[in-house]
């Protein structure tokens, strides 16, 4: 039991016995630096069923604690706030807890009913983009947080694969592409689709021109342009199972997962289930004709089947067309209940997709409610903002986008350009550099976005984040190196239990640290939220670079302060680690 939730016991406790009256719950605060104190509590929500002065009855509670609890050495009240002084003994005992612990801050147990979180989910007309890179690292961070957090999870992602955008690559590839491959090329398979998408788009955008120089609206002539009627005309021939067509379709469309496979693990991501909408996009409608029967849908005049969702605030949404053709609503119902269906055992699904999405989102949900499934009670969108570049928006028909695997890159040049500067790595031979400097690339990228609230948009800066000060992935990867260097060098092989050691106050403010850990990670898994485990790990570093400026490690006075300061900082460590894997983030033994 971590030190709150035992001192909240312990103050119910006192109010029972002072006031005879009982506490639902006790309010928690860090004590603030210029008062004494390791934990406060907040006297003024206790004033709903105690009468009385707020500071009276906190130096009543405090001074009950200090005679009846063992862990409170001493208290002091300022107004209304009870701060308590936490004994030596309470912090040592709970360091000693987690000294072996490798997988500290990970809960042991795991729940029966697992978790499915979709993301990347892109399309297979181009390749993954910076847009499409934080899509990834949330969901796979928010994969790994309710892994540690006690959830089973499935890692999945619906792929794109079908309609007008990948017919339109298609017909680019048969008109201009002499039969190149991937192969051939020397480009990778979502590069060289991709290429035929822009390619696509220039011809069509030329077209246009032509027929409004001829005398067209702009808008009949985008509806008119020759090249658009002839790959609307290879959908349909998808459609109906056209066999040159589907064979021209099967072909693209692997050299995009190829390039896709490699791009994700060079992101360091991975997926446990894959649906593909050349599957699922006919799903749904035997679903909708139960919804009928039960109310929870309804028909219109012309045959279009709706769901009145006004009394929920919203309005009625369209699940079945006149002519009986799904729409995207109906897709999604039914890949949801699929993957019911596929994995049994699953009980909530997080979709990871942009806020431009929240009104889908809300409708889907709202609607698989109506369909009466239990498991519609746990879903959750994974809503974000879009992420921007100093140069500004990204255009995928024109060629503009920033493309995933040219930013990877790039991140590992800048680190180089930058170690290079500082001169960091001058024992390292070439080979140890070029994996180092990816490391430290990837790691920027990944902090620098997950950082962040997800809610929030991102003005993305390569170099910024790349910074070896301050709150980013380079400052954090350093610190832990910088815990590695002191481990080879120290002689203290055995980091045995502390029975007794007086506490530096930098220790114990970096044991207050590390208790926090846990409880960070399931409030990430809850709020569905990284940057919870990003910035934590921020003040965790911070706090151990103040106790390595302040306190010597080394060079303590005496062999058991030193095996203790070593213990702490391979404490501090594995934390560290173990909050980065979370992000997805390697940290490097040496820098």
């Amino acid at each position: 039991m971590n030190l709150q939730k035992t001192l909240e016991l312990r103050v119910k406790e006192a109010v029972k016995s002072l006031f005879d009256n009982e506490l639902s719950d006790v309010e928690f605060q860090s004590t603030r630096k210029e008062f004494d104190g390791d934990i406060t509590v907040v006297v003024f929500p206790m004033l709903r069923i105690l009468k009385g002065n707020p500071a009276v009855i906190g130096e009543q509670i405090g001074k009950f604690l200090k005679e009846n609890v063992n862990l409170v050495k001493d208290f002091n009240v300022v107004k209304g706030f009870l701060n308590l002084e936490i004994d030596d003994s309470y912090y040592i005992s709970f360091f000693n807890d987690i000294l072996k612990d490798q997988n500290y801050g990970f809960s042991k147990t795991v729940d029966p009913k697992a978790v499915m979180v979709e993301y990347s989910s892109p399309n297979t007309n181009k390749p993954l983009h910076l847009g499409h890179i934080r899509n990834v690292l949330l969901g796979y961070s928010v994969s790994e947080i309710l892994k540690a957090s006690g959830k089973k999870v499935y890692k999945t992602q619906i792929i794109n694969d079908r309609g007008i955008h990948i017919c339109k690559s298609m017909l680019a590839w048969k008109r201009f592409g002499n039969g190149e491959t991937p192969k051939t090329s020397g480009l990778k398979g979502d590069k060289l689709v991709g290429n035929y998408y822009v390619e696509f788009d220039k011809v069509y955008k030329k077209e246009i021109q032509e027929l409004i120089n001829a005398g067209m609206s702009e808008d009949d002539a985008k509806k008119s342009a020759p090249i658009l009627l002839e790959a609307q005309d290879m959908l349909r021939k998808w459609e109906s199972g056209d066999e040159e067509v589907v064979n021209l379709w099967e072909m693209m469309n692997h050299w995009v997962y190829d390039g896709f496979e490699e791009t994700y693990k060079a992101i360091g991501v991975n997926f446990d289930a894959y649906y593909y909408e050349s599957d699922t996009y006919l799903l749904g409608k035997e679903f909708i004709a139960e919804g009928l029967k039960t109310g929870a849908f309804f028909k219109k005049e012309d045959g279009s089947v709706w769901c009145d969702l006004t009394e929920d605030g919203l309005d009625e949404k369209i699940v079945l067309r006149s002519d009986g053709t799904a729409v995207y609503m109906t897709q999604d119902i039914g890949t949801a209940i699929q993957r019911i269906k596929d994995y049994p055992d699953v009980g909530g699904m997080v979709y990871t997709v942009g806020n431009e999405q929240d009104y889908h989102f809300k409708v889907l949900f709202l609607i698989l409610k109506k369909l009466g499934f239990d498991w519609a009670e746990n879903l959750y969108h994974l809503s974000y903002g879009m992420v921007d570049l100093p140069s500004g928006k990204m255009k995928s028909r024109e060629g503009t986008v920033v493309d995933a695997d040219d930013l990877i890159q790039e991140m590992a040049d800048t680190a180089e350009e930058i170690s290079k500067e500082l001169g960091k790595l001058d024992d390292y031979n070439e080979a140890e550099k070029k994996e180092l400097y990816k490391i430290i690339g990837l790691g920027a990228l990944k902090y620098f976005i997950l950082k962040v609230d997800p809610k929030k948009r991102i003005l993305f800066d390569p170099k910024e984040s790349i910074d070896f000060q301050g709150n980013t992935g380079p400052f954090i990867q350093y610190t832990y190196a910088r815990i590695q260097s002191i481990l080879r060098k120290s002689d203290s092989a055995d980091l045995s239990a502390i029975e007794e050691i007086t506490l530096h106050e930098k220790e114990r403010e970096l044991i207050k640290q590390l208790e926090l850990f846990p409880e960070v990670v399931q409030n990430a898994a809850t709020q569905h939220s990284p940057a919870l485990i990003a910035n934590y790990t921020y003040d965790l570093v911070k706090e151990f670079n103040s106790f390595y400026q302040n306190v010597s490690i080394l060079g303590a006075d005496s062999q058991q302060e030193k095996t203790f300061r070593v213990a702490l900082s391979k404490m501090v460590g594995t934390t560290i680690k173990n909050a980065f894997t979370l992000l997805g983030i390697a940290v490097p033994s040496r820098m």
